[in-house]
């Protein structure tokens, strides 16, 4: 049914771009996610011949999953939340004039990312699967934790201020039906609450909506507009990619791992890379200010993770993401079957997969760097024109989510929500950190006291768990270390600063 050599015909590789288009402009569509592309074009491949149909719906899933990157960077509207970390750094770039370079390095981060997940799948995917099997409900607990043990690094600034937003984002999540019991949990009576707080209602409203506040607050406070630096056409250097050599193989590693565990996918690999950049960066004050290191690793990582994600799909059948399950349910309507012996029954299959994963990437960054300079044009339009435009995109993206009035609402106040944390220099980090990992910690950790008959031994017993548990507490406790040691280093600076200048003064008086 498929063969290798019939990707590169010209129909098929036609289709993968086309794919990947689709990917790109749905994906910064701020409200439609992947899965909800794929979704929406997966009837039109029915007619299609395999090749055809699986050249445009991964191309659609490496388009999309980069898609969100550009709304991010340009209008800091994350399109994904895939590129919920990339807004961090990419908005401030964009705002100093620097757009074309943050959206190359965007681009070309992507396609490393992309490549390097599929030369994974090349040379260790029959391997890698089988790592999964070993995770249980406390090995899934003890990686969330793990990933909330990052609030400590992005807090960096004010650990209290930090520390209070991802205790938000924890109360925020919690909101709806208990996932065990069923019961209802904060909807204080409401229908509409009771499915929870979606995730792309909370990031449209608290990075989009937030800024149109904020810039309405000083139209109305100066009576003028604030300007946008031009931007500029100067692509990412040569040197700066030499200087992130290591921060984008480790991304990649990161997006390929995390991509392989289910339920985690690139809104959780884009933070972890993040975190990882800003820690071991020597420049860790230029993060949230336009740092390379910060656009780079969240676009590495989120992409590796799509081939991550592969993985256990197809050694496996298990999709490891929303998006990889609707790919095995066009895989199953064209009579395909996956599992652990996929790879010595079905290698044809497989490894066209692969080969046309790896095409989209190609495709993905011949797109993106012909088109930046269109992409850029956006910053080209009125603030008094663009900003009533990001407001009205936001308010569709979110009704496109639920289809309902009320999720708008919620969009509206977290926007004002973000406003204040921008006022009050809350890091918007921790908050979502902790709303994208939360209902999985919690659903973990109950099904493991379960099968533990409530013990919590459980989560102390175990190589993979108590490593994660180490790695958690090292994790937390680094940076509040460091942040530490410094303050007493300084401390130490200024008592020997002011020392010899007392000695000096003496000098001075006794000559």
């Amino acid at each position: 049914m498929f063969d290798i050599a019939g990707i590169f015909t010209l129909p098929n590789i036609f289709f993968n771009f086309l794919g990947v288009v689709i990917g790109v402009v749905f994906g910064a569509t701020p409200g439609i996610n992947i899965a909800m592309t794929v979704a929406l074009f997966l009837p039109f491949t029915f007619a299609m011949e395999p090749l055809a149909s699986f050249s445009l719906l991964l191309g659609i899933y490496v388009g999309g999953t980069y898609g969100g990157s550009i709304t991010a960077i340009l209008i800091r509207t994350p399109g994904t939340p895939a590129a919920a970390a990339t807004v961090l750094d990419g908005y401030p770039m964009a705002q100093q004039g620097r757009g074309v370079e943050a959206l190359s390095m965007a681009a070309i981060a992507s396609f490393i990312g992309g490549i390097f997940s599929c030369v994974v799948l090349i040379v260790l995917a029959s391997r890698l699967a089988q790592v999964a099997l070993m995770f249980g409900p406390a090995e899934y607990f003890a990686i969330g934790v793990f990933g909330l043990s990052i609030v400590a690094s992005l807090s960096t600034d004010n650990f209290l201020k930090g520390f209070i937003a991802a205790g938000l984002g924890l109360l925020l999540a919690t909101i709806g039906m208990d996932p065990i019991t069923g019961s209802i949990r904060l909807t204080f009576g409401s229908r509409d609450m009771m499915g929870g707080i979606e995730f792309i209602p909370v990031l449209i409203g608290l990075f989009a909506i937030s800024e149109v506040i904020s810039k309405l607050e000083t139209i109305f406070r100066d009576k003028a507009v604030e300007s946008v630096a031009s931007v500029s056409g100067k692509m990412a250097s040569l040197k700066t990619w030499k200087a992130n050599t290591f921060n984008i193989i480790r991304s990649s590693i990161i997006g390929v791992i995390v991509g392989i565990i289910p339920a985690t996918g690139a809104g959780t690999a884009c933070w972890i890379a993040y975190n990882e950049a800003k820690r071991t960066s020597k420049n860790k004050e230029l993060f949230g200010k336009g740092a390379a290191e910060g656009v780079i690793a969240p676009e590495a990582a989120n992409n590796a993770s799509v081939g991550g994600a592969v993985i256990p799909m197809l050694a496996l059948g298990i999709p490891g993401s929303a998006t990889t399950a609707l790919l095995l349910g066009a895989m199953m309507m064209f009579g395909l079957q996956t599992g652990p012996r996929v790879f010595e029954t079905s290698a044809p299959v497989v490894w066209t997969l692969i080969v046309g994963l790896f095409v989209a990437n190609i495709m993905l960054l011949l797109c993106n760097t012909l088109l930046i300079p269109f992409f850029v044009k956006i910053i080209d339009v009125g603030q008094r024109h663009l900003k009533p435009m990001i407001c009205a995109a936001a308010m569709i993206g979110t009704f496109a989510v639920s289809y309902g009035i009320p999720k708008m609402y919620i969009c509206v106040v977290l926007g004002i929500l973000g406003y204040i944390f921008k006022k009050l220099k809350y890091p918007p980090g921790p908050f979502l950190l902790s709303l994208v990992l939360f209902p999985k910690l919690e659903v973990t950790f109950r099904q493991a006291l379960t099968l533990s008959g409530g013990s919590y031994d459980i989560f102390f017993r175990g190589p993979l768990v108590i490593t994660f548990m180490v790695l958690s507490v090292l994790a937390f406790a680094y940076p509040l270390v460091k942040d530490k040691i410094a303050s007493k280093k300084g401390a130490l600076a200024d008592t020997i600063k002011g020392v010899d200048g007392l000695e000096d003064a003496l000098d001075r008086d006794s000559e």
